[in-house]
């Protein structure tokens, strides 16, 4: 997505950018015959590559169609057909991949349903045509948490080389048939490396951030997947009493992985789409713009920022 400063100029492509390049461990295709296989029928909209470097998430490589990365914290690859996700993983560690994957891309959604709703607004209703099939995530609240605090004055490629440098020197190796990457760091492994260390692994003053809310998380002071079942006001009190993060970071990991689908990250393009298409121009404060947000968008304005985002960009570049 474009929730981190200077995001835009990614083009919302990023995994062959060369800093994310420089920053990956090596990997082979294809996979071999004998792994699990599942195919996920999907009768949703669903725009694969699209939601997937939408700038929600942040290590999900793709090599010739086949998209490789973590959900719930196991390795798999998801290619797109006619009608669904073919999925390939390990079954003596991902038993249920099919509602795995489900999960992850919100199939529960009805996101027809949701079109219906902002394409009666025609600024959503030009940028769902130009966007359809882009779909909210529900990711792993930790690593969703811990991307988001890096991408405090950061763009998509440098937020997506920090989370791979993370990976590469502190999760442990997964391997799927030829396929091998590393896994997130668990939280006590973050908290034990300690700022100096993620200082030397390019997070700059983000680490103590990072730090601190690893160690506040390792030693148990807060449960992140509680959260899930939180109201909005008591989930993101909890999210702010962390170590760098602010009303920006919290919203992201309140609608891209705690099902907050009311939450709406402002950054400069939503807040722009917002204060010049719908407010005469008029400069608000980041919790009045999100009470705006979700006093016209309702339930569902954490999807109408991220169309209106998108429609506010290409606007900008002239492709609009």
């Amino acid at each position: 997505m474009h929730n981190a400063d200077g995001a835009a100029d990614s083009g919302g492509r990023f995994t062959n950018h060369p800093y994310v390049l420089a920053h990956r461990a090596p990997y082979t295709c294809p996979m071999p015959d004998a792994l699990a296989t599942t195919h996920v029928a999907v009768d949703q909209p669903l725009d694969l590559p699209l939601t997937l470097e939408s700038g929600q998430a942040f290590r999900w490589h793709e090599d010739g169609g086949v998209w490789s990365g973590f959900i719930e914290g196991r390795l798999l690859t998801l290619e797109r057909d006619e009608d669904g996700l073919l999925v390939t993983y390990d079954s003596a560690t991902l038993a249920h991949a099919e509602r795995a994957v489900r999960d992850y891309f919100r199939l529960d959604d009805d996101l027809p349903a949701i079109y219906a709703q902002l394409c009666e607004d025609e600024r959503l209703e030009a940028a769902v045509r130009r966007h359809w099939g882009l779909r909210i995530l529900r990711q792993d609240p930790w690593e969703c948490l811990i991307a988001f605090i890096c991408s405090q004055n950061s763009n998509i490629p440098r937020i997506a080389g920090m989370q791979e440098t993370l990976a590469n020197s502190l999760g442990e190796t997964a391997t799927l048939g030829t396929l091998t990457r590393r896994a997130f760091p668990t939280p006590t492994a973050l908290a034990a490396a300690g700022e100096t260390r993620l200082r030397e692994l390019g997070l700059g003053y983000r680490a103590k951030y990072v730090a601190g809310t690893a160690e506040a998380v390792a030693a148990g002071r807060l449960d992140l997947s509680s959260l899930r079942g939180a109201s909005y006001d008591d989930a993101k009190a909890a999210l702010l009493a962390l170590p760098g993060v602010g009303e920006k970071v919290a919203d992201c990991v309140l609608l891209f992985a705690l099902d907050q689908l009311d939450a709406a990250p402002i950054d400069r393009w939503v807040r722009r789409a917002l204060e010049d298409w719908y407010l005469g121009g008029q400069r608000l404060s980041y919790r009045d713009l999100w009470a705006w947000t979700r006093e016209a968008f309702g339930p569902y304005a954490g999807y109408a920022q991220q169309y209106l985002f998108f429609r506010r960009r290409e606007t900008a570049r002239g492709k609009g």
